[in-house]
């Protein structure tokens, strides 16, 4: 059994017991959040696709932990120019466990 469910703007295929990272959250740690926004839901080879969303279906998750992500480094240059810019970022991440779909 598994889901595609939208969470904080992207799109996931969850499955119950799974781990995933999203987007940081405003839950606090070890809080359950739900999410409602269910795209497409297959049981076992029955397969319920929604228009955008399945009424009535829901995925419950529980907040592991909020943490960074690995550095994404962005090089820019210009060849012959003498033009080099390095910069870098780390996302805001949560990890959250999903419980139950519904």
């Amino acid at each position: 059994m598994y889901a595609i469910v939208e969470i904080a703007g992207k799109q996931f295929k969850v499955a119950q017991d799974q781990k995933i990272f999203v987007n940081r959250l405003q839950n606090e740690e070890g809080s359950e959040v739900s999410f409602d926004t269910v795209m497409l839901k297959d049981n076992d080879g029955n397969v319920t696709v929604g228009q955008p969303y399945i009424n009535g279906a829901s995925v419950k998750a529980t907040v592991v932990k909020h943490l960074k992500g690995k550095k994404v480094l962005v090089f820019k240059k210009i060849r012959r120019k003498g033009y080099q810019k390095m910069n870098g970022h780390r996302d805001y991440l949560t990890q959250i466990k999903i419980d139950s779909i519904n």
